[in-house]
């Protein structure tokens, strides 16, 4: 009898048959001894699996190099390991918590060091960690129960990593991964051996508590990059230094659109130029949902707890709000999010086929609760806005609804010039409400809306929020930095939460579908991105200021306020600047200010009735009759045009 095999499919369309059981590595092994070297991990079916482990099934291998895209998540995961390794090395006692990697080419490590640790310490760290990788150290990989995996950190005294190790169910299977004498658990995967972590850098250090709780005592996080080579590493290096260029901190600073105040932490303060800048971005919005049928609703800020105890919100968000006690004993919270008000709105009268799809937007004020040490410019705030939409309709309209966010996704992002957006949908995490059949039901109707929309479809597996799974419309900016942008989910369980209803076709009550959607995301957030992403640069619709006009001389103030005035009249953001100071020292000043056209009026102007207008970045000037300046500028905010 012939013992069992799996059907694996290489990307050239090759087919390889290997025994049941093999792993990765014995794949490359068969296809030649060039890649099993070269070999970091593999991708069958798109989901990661680590070179020791063995396949349980058969499908579409792909074997990760150095030169794949996707090498970079595999060596900085193993770069923590090693970094972990060092920091132990070098301070016997260290206990060792969790290391995260990112989609931002960062890794981290928490760590309870007998010691106070400083930036001028990573040096230190960093060359412990190239002697690791010059030992050629194997990565190991074993599976152990939940009992061995206790005992053996119990004998390293790891408190830590035991108490973490007590999260997990008492029958799961743990993987270890060890390399020397270093060993941590995890699902991997991990480069073949230390030597494979091509070129490296840690990059700060930073205070964290045990398990992100203030009660809880400081760990010492510290914080790097690595990459397959040196020319990588430089690469970075590179986007780090133009990226405190574009810092969204710095350019609201420099624009005057924001600022901050210590007294209301991770509040924003957006001055007139930033407000301008909002109400602009809202007002597009706005019109986007107009068209799509959406009516504007605005809910109230605060809520008894009772909503989100409803909700779900209460039990598995509720250390991400803030709850105030009442003087009864009850509670009340700041909302954070739309969707319980507007399942409110839903079930506040009798509800017909005849009006579905209901379609409600809201661009109130959320707050939610962001620990101090997280808090970062705009990007990480504790008050925003989101351009927040839900949708409740029959079942059998969900697909025409999901073909209308991602036609607005798509309107959206072209008119910010926001190119190259890449599409994946979040599947069931491991803590979720529903029932499995009707979130695999909704993952597969997100998966045939990409589809139909023309976007390859990734997958983010478990990325799920608790309640829904979601589109994710991911952008990579000018430093490759990735964001999730636009999301829209299925919700799985405020319906039946909240008891909606509505009077179908056969005249019985049926509950709807319920969809969350939206584009741009946090405001604040978006705008941070945005920001950095164009170095302040901003397309002329959205300037805050979208002209100034300088006079020659004193004697043309007249003919420039005259000239502001008939740009203002015609629904432009302008301003005059009629200091004291040069003609020179002006336009230096608007170009530093970032403003799209620079307008100067003298004697000639003011007898033809014409401006001489330069735009920002060019050097030639032209002169037009006003009215057609005011035309030109009308018709590129009209098509948004993205400069």
């Amino acid at each position: 009898m012939s013992s069992p095999t799996l059907e694996l499919e290489l990307p050239d369309g090759t087919r390889l048959t290997v025994p049941e059981a093999s792993t990765p590595l014995d794949a490359a092994r068969q296809i030649g001894p060039g890649l099993a070297k070269a070999a970091l991990a593999g991708r069958l079916d798109d989901a990661w699996v680590d070179l020791r482990a063995p396949l349980r099934s058969g499908g579409k291998l792909r074997l990760i190099t150095a030169r794949d895209d996707e090498a970079g998540d595999v060596i900085r995961h193993s770069a923590e390991h090693v970094m972990a390794d060092a920091v132990k090395r070098l301070w016997p006692g260290t206990q060792i918590d969790v290391g995260r990697s990112g989609r931002d080419g960062k890794f981290q490590y928490d760590f309870d060091i007998p010691v106070r640790l400083g930036r001028d310490d990573l040096p230190r760290i960093e060359a412990e960690m190239q002697r690791i990788i010059g030992e050629d150290l194997p990565f190991e990989r074993q599976v152990v129960s939940h009992a061995e995996a206790l005992s053996e950190f119990e004998k390293q005294g790891e408190v830590l990593k035991v108490s973490r190790i007590g999260d997990l169910a008492a029958d799961a299977e743990i993987t270890l991964f060890r390399h020397g004498s270093f060993v941590d658990v995890c699902r991997g995967p991990h480069v073949q051996s230390t030597r494979q972590i091509g070129a490296f850098k840690l990059i700060d250090i930073s205070g964290s508590y045990w398990r992100g709780d203030e009660s809880n005592p400081m760990l010492q996080r510290i914080y790097g990059v690595a990459f397959g080579g040196k020319k990588q590493l430089k690469a970075y290096e590179a986007r780090i230094e133009e990226a405190l260029k574009r810092d969204h901190r710095r350019l609201g600073a420099e624009l005057g659109l924001f600022m901050f105040h210590e007294w209301s932490p991770g509040s924003p303060f957006f001055l007139p130029n930033g407000q301008k800048l909002y109400n602009a971005l809202v007002g597009y919005m706005r019109d986007r949902h107009e068209e799509q049928g959406f009516q504007e609703v605005t809910a109230p800020q605060v809520f008894s707890a009772d909503l989100f105890k409803v909700s779900g919100h209460y039990e598995n968000f509720h250390q991400d709000m803030f709850m105030i006690p009442e003087p009864d004993g009850g509670e009340i919270a700041l909302k954070p999010m739309n969707c319980p008000g507007h399942c409110l709105i839903f079930r506040s009268t009798k509800r017909s086929y005849r009006e579905l799809p209901l379609r409600f937007n809201e661009y109130s004020r959320l707050h939610r609760y962001e620990r101090s040490g997280t808090l970062h410019g705009l990007t990480r705030v504790r008050s925003f806005v989101q351009d927040d939409a839900h949708i409740f309709c029959e079942p059998g309209q969900v697909p025409d609804e999901l073909d209308a966010f991602m036609a607005m996704m798509t309107e959206t992002y072209k008119a910010l010039g926001l190119d190259g957006i890449q599409v994946a949908v979040a599947t069931r995490p491991d803590q979720f409400i529903g029932e499995p059949g009707d979130w695999d039901r909704a993952e597969q109707e997100l998966y045939e809306a990409v589809e139909r929309a023309g976007y390859p479809c990734g997958t983010n597996p478990g990325e799920g929020a608790f309640y829904a799974p979601k589109i994710e419309c991911n952008f990579k900016d000018v430093l490759d930095r990735v964001w999730t942008l636009g999301t829209a989910q299925i919700d799985m369980g405020a319906p039946g939460r909240f008891g909606l209803e509505y009077v179908g076709r056969d005249g019985a009550d049926h509950q709807p579908a319920m969809l969350h959607r939206a584009v741009l995301g946090s405001l604040e957030r978006f705008i941070a991105i945005y920001l950095e992403h164009t170095g302040g640069d901003l397309p002329l619709w959205l300037s805050p200021v979208q002209a100034v006009i300088l006079p020659i001389s004193e004697r043309h103030e007249a003919v420039a306020a005259r000239t502001c005035q008939a740009l203002r009249e015609a629904g432009l953001r302008v301003e005059a600047d009629d200091r004291s100071e040069t003609l020179n020292y002006r336009v230096r000043s608007a170009e530093m200010l970032k403003v799209p056209f620079i307008v100067v009026v003298g004697d000639a102007e003011a007898e033809n009735g014409s401006v001489t207008v330069r735009r920002r970045h060019s050097r030639e000037q032209r002169t037009l009759a006003l009215k057609e300046f005011v035309e030109t500028m009308q018709e590129e905010v009209r098509t948004r045009g993205v400069s």
